[in-house]
């Protein structure tokens, strides 16, 4: 068994991108990209990707990226969840990074994204669970043909990573292919329909090998990203009760709150220790299946009640739109259904230990 504690240059790493985001990611400028044209923050991504080299931790240095695994992958999220940030990070650096790895045939794509100097989306549906079916196009002549829904940060991809009916998965410049954004709950990951209408690709891999891999990937560090706002909200909450008095005393000392805050802190460490078991199991290859499940079937729960708790203890302020408790809430709510629901993982948890339901 692996140590889940943080390593000293997991906490390094921690450091340097909390600063970078406390620097670059103030709540109140992601607010204000929320309502503009241009939800992502792309100069915040190339700091990341570029300046800090964390596109490519997930890929191997003999091929372009940084050789680092998904424990450091995972404490990226978690800042950045903490941060609510508008990059693709979960998106390109893991999901479409971890398709490709499963495909033979991507080497100078993955360098590129490992770089950053590209971004990649795997164009299947944000709500698609691991192991389950996905849409796919249809292949004919060569060229790709077909309309794929709820496909997260396909707005900023360079690249669409497709998966077509022949069993492939085909890389299609995103300039080919005509995306249309989609209402979503999240306005700092929003999805858009992709429609292929004879659109070029080149085949990578075998679909039925990358996109489980990706979405189980995604899945397990999403529990990491879920985990940093859960914390954020704790955190704030907290801070906030101790400073604001009723009858003249804070009200962080009521019985009451402290009973609330202390159950919803438990929860919290219980779900810090199952997003890295997910992130350990991810980067050792052992119990992946059982680790992943776990933790998204628990994860979900756990961060939008933290944002609700943050939303209420916050009282008048936390109804306003200035203040960043908003963004963690629909992050939260948007992340519950993402890579699966946590009743799909319960069901996938059952069949995977053999305890179903009778």
């Amino acid at each position: 068994m692996s140590d889940l504690l943080y390593s000293e240059e997991e906490e390094a790493l921690r450091a340097a991108v909390r600063d970078l985001l406390t620097d670059h990611c103030d709540a109140a400028g992601v607010i204000a990209r929320t309502e503009s044209d241009t939800p992502h923050d792309l100069s915040l991504w190339k700091a990341l990707a570029d300046g800090m080299g964390l596109a490519g931790l997930l890929v191997p240095e003999d091929r372009g990226g940084q050789g680092a695994t998904h424990r450091e992958a995972a404490v990226v999220l978690e800042e950045l969840g903490r941060a609510v940030a508008p990059v693709p990070y979960l998106t390109s650096a893991v999901v479409a990074t971890e398709a490709l790895l499963a495909c033979g045939d991507a080497g100078d794509l993955l360098a590129e994204l490992a770089s950053g100097r590209r971004i990649g989306a795997l164009a299947v549906g944000l709500h698609t669970a691991p192991g389950a079916a996905f849409t796919t196009v249809r292949l004919e002549s060569g060229a790709l043909h077909g309309e794929l829904t709820g496909i997260a940060d396909a707005a900023v991809a360079d690249v669409l990573l497709v998966p077509a009916d022949d069993g492939g998965l085909y890389a299609v410049e995103a300039g080919t292919a005509t995306v249309t954004p989609q209402v979503s709950l999240d306005l700092t990951r929003p999805v858009a329909r992709v429609t292929l209408d004879g659109a070029p690709g080149r085949r990578l891999g075998d679909a039925e090998t990358a996109v489980p891999r990706a979405l189980r990937a995604g899945a397990g560090l999403l529990a990491s990203e879920q985990l940093g706002s859960a914390e954020w909200s704790l955190t704030e909450t907290v801070g906030y009760l101790k400073d604001r008095k009723q009858f003249n005393r804070p009200v962080g000392g009521f019985q009451a709150l402290k009973h609330r805050l202390a159950q919803l802190w438990l929860e919290i460490v219980s779900l810090r220790a199952a997003a890295r078991g997910a992130a350990d199991a991810l980067a050792t290859g052992e119990d992946t299946g059982v680790a992943v499940t776990v933790a998204q079937a628990y994860a979900a729960p756990v961060a939008v009640r933290a944002a609700e708790e943050a939303l209420q203890l916050h009282g008048g302020i936390g109804m306003t739109w200035e203040h960043p408790v908003h963004l963690h809430l629909k992050r939260a709510k948007a992340d519950s259904i993402a890579y699966g629901t946590a009743g799909a993982h319960r069901e996938a948890l059952a069949e995977l230990v053999d305890l179903r339901a009778p």
